[in-house]
């Protein structure tokens, strides 16, 4: 049996990942097409290459069916309730930074904080008669961070697309959401709440806690672990 590592299967997440086992002698390469999801590891020996999308990879590690994988902090967070019991960080990669924020329409020039957006969602339901609505894909960080913060009166909707164009097309009147330049919320006419930071994010190689190991993997993993620190 080999070490199974689960890794982006497409785009400038993937190019990354496979730059930076490569700074740490370790080759990472597709063995297929563009559509096929194979792949080969050069530079260490028991280890096997899995190409996944990064939201797959969560679920993978947390079922064991992949020993290491990389994927996003804020991915890890939201689909793993538990997910301390199920995973840890080996390494933080250094790229894929981005920041969970909740932001609100620049326009509302007296909401600044989260205690404003408590205000401003109560107010919001004695005049519509319905609750203020946050356009999310992360419902379970989200709705942690607003419950810990006193945030009452609010609905979340799901948002899978563009989750900045739905205050402008009156889906929704405020957001939850990741941004790492900011400029694309500003080009919406929103704006981060001074303490709206739900979580900091970066691309991260996890270890499965589930995962099951036999003395060869585990001396493999071993000198992984020491080749990447």
């Amino acid at each position: 049996m080999t070490l199974k590592l689960g890794v982006p299967s497409k785009g400038r997440l993937m190019e990354k990942t496979f730059q930076w086992f490569a700074q740490h002698g370790i080759t990472l390469q597709r063995t297929g097409s563009e559509r096929e999801y194979a792949g080969a590891v050069g530079g260490i020996e028991g280890v096997s290459l899995i190409l996944l999308s990064a939201g797959e990879i969560p679920r993978e590690l947390a079922a064991g069916r992949i020993h290491l994988g990389v994927t996003g902090t804020d991915l890890i967070h939201e689909k793993l309730a538990l997910w301390e019991q199920l995973v840890e960080p080996v390494e933080e990669l250094g790229f894929g930074h981005a920041d969970l924020i909740i932001a609100v329409p620049r326009a509302w020039i007296d909401v600044d904080t989260l205690d404003d957006l408590d205000a401003a969602a109560a107010a919001f339901r004695a005049s519509h008669g319905f609750r203020l609505r946050i356009a999310t894909k992360y419902h379970r960080l989200v709705r942690n961070f607003l419950r810990d913060s006193g945030v009452a009166d609010y609905a979340l909707v799901d948002s899978q697309g563009a989750t900045e164009g739905t205050v402008a097309n009156e889906t929704a009147e405020a957001i939850a959401d990741i941004t790492s330049s900011g400029e694309t919320l500003r080009a919406n006419h929103l704006k981060v709440l001074c303490d709206g930071l739900v979580l900091r994010s970066q691309a991260t190689l996890w270890r499965s806690r589930t995962a099951p190991l036999d003395d060869e993997m585990r001396k493999t993993l071993k000198d992984l672990e020491a080749r990447l620190g």
